[in-house]
């Protein structure tokens, strides 16, 4: 098969839960990044386009009825581009790469944008719909926002834990303290803040139109560990989890193009990385934390490299316990993880956080020239994600 390669990456600045991005719609958002992102290969014909992927989690208010399509119509790109809205959760956004990597590869597509929009302060909260008309009884309204909702009674109780607490059994489990999540957690916003200041994101980020926000919302550049040890638990009295050492609710898009090795003069560009490995993993529901380390395990052998080769990896941080879990399991060396901040400080936005990794992972491999780097999400329900790049001019 033909090799698929990334040739462009492009996210909106992200948001703050009902901070400054709360007032715009997702399917705006994802229109920015589309926009964005396409503007980076402007010799490109949009009509050339063979497929655009989106990643979105929640689709239960205004980005419901296929948010990538209503992204393409509302960019001004040619009716005839058509697009899919996919759905893994949290890894939506990279699942929509994975997939529109597929499609190139196969020779189906030749070039495909991928990417992934969420507003989390915008999801709505959803009643059921009554078994017959006129109940008498009341019913709640549930957010939709985040975690588990409506859920199936015959689902087992231990499966459908809160998200927070199943990382308390991950941190208890594998014995990750609350000190070392706290440390992990401040060196993101560290690292996150200084990446702003070095102008590292300055070709990754595109602004949003009529919004005042220069970078992602979240960062916090003064937090230490010891700010952080004075938070509160959030799920356990005697827990280890709380709001500092956890990605925050978030609101934004993330976009990336695709495309065959013949497709670089119609893009007008050379590619940044080749997609050289996909995987993905499932296990017990509350473990979803854990499951980047098996669908990590299985990209590195289908791009047939080992962790020895990686010079960079991009893990999104849905929790410190988790993310140190997986770097634990790995065996691999910190220093090499998030160097430009992760999701503790920039943010994570569910269906968003894929197309950012991904991108962040390609810019980090071209700016400290390493040839070989993993992009890996964990997913609610069970799952993980993960891609391989190579970076094709180290």
């Amino acid at each position: 098969m033909d090799p698929a390669f990334l040739y462009a990456a492009a996210r909106t600045p992200f948001g703050r839960y009902g901070g400054a991005l709360a007032g715009v719609r997702p399917d705006d958002l994802a229109v920015t990044a589309l926009r964005g992102v396409l503007a980076k290969v402007p010799a490109l014909d949009p009509a050339r386009i063979d497929e655009v992927v989106w990643g979105d989690a929640n689709g239960a208010g205004e980005d419901n009825r296929n948010v990538g399509r209503m992204a393409v119509l509302l960019a001004g790109l040619p009716v005839t581009v058509p697009a899919t809205t996919v759905n893994r959760l949290c890894g939506s956004g990279l699942d929509a790469a994975m997939i529109g990597s597929r499609a190139v590869e196969s020779g189906d597509a030749g070039v495909v944008v991928a990417g992934g929009v969420e507003s989390m302060s915008r999801a709505p909260w959803v009643l059921p719909k009554p078994g017959r008309a006129f109940p008498a009884g009341d019913m709640t309204a549930v957010s939709s926002t985040l975690g588990w909702r409506l859920v199936n009674p015959r689902m087992p109780q231990e499966w459908t834990v809160s998200l927070g607490e199943a990382n308390e059994q991950l941190a208890e489990r594998f014995s990750v303290p609350r000190e070392r999540q706290d440390v992990f957690a401040a060196r993101s916003h560290g690292l996150a803040a200084a990446a702003w200041d070095a102008g590292f994101y300055d070709d990754l980020v595109v602004p949003v139109e009529d919004v005042d926000l220069p970078r992602d919302e979240g960062i916090r550049p003064a937090t230490t560990p010891q700010v952080l040890a004075g938070l509160k638990p959030a799920f356990r009295p005697d827990g280890t989890i709380t709001a500092g050492n956890a990605s925050p609710l978030s609101d934004g898009a993330s976009a990336v193009v695709l495309g065959s090795a013949a497709a670089a003069d119609e893009l007008g560009a050379t590619p940044l990385a080749r997609i050289a490995g996909r995987g993905a993993s499932a296990l017990e529901p509350q473990m979803f934390g854990y499951a980047p380390v098996e669908a990590a395990e299985k990209a590195l052998r289908r791009a047939g490299i080992g962790w020895d080769d990686v010079g960079a990896v991009e893990l999104n941080e849905a929790f410190a316990a988790q993310s140190l879990v997986c770097l634990d399991a790995w065996k691999i060396d910190p220093e090499i993880v998030n160097t430009r901040g992760g999701a503790i400080a920039v943010g994570h936005p569910l269906g968003a956080s894929g197309g950012r990794i991904l991108g962040t992972l390609a810019h980090v491999l071209r700016e400290r020239r390493q040839r070989w780097g993993v992009a890996a999400i964990c997913i609610g329900v069970g799952q993980g994600l993960a891609v391989v790049l190579e970076n094709v001019n180290a």
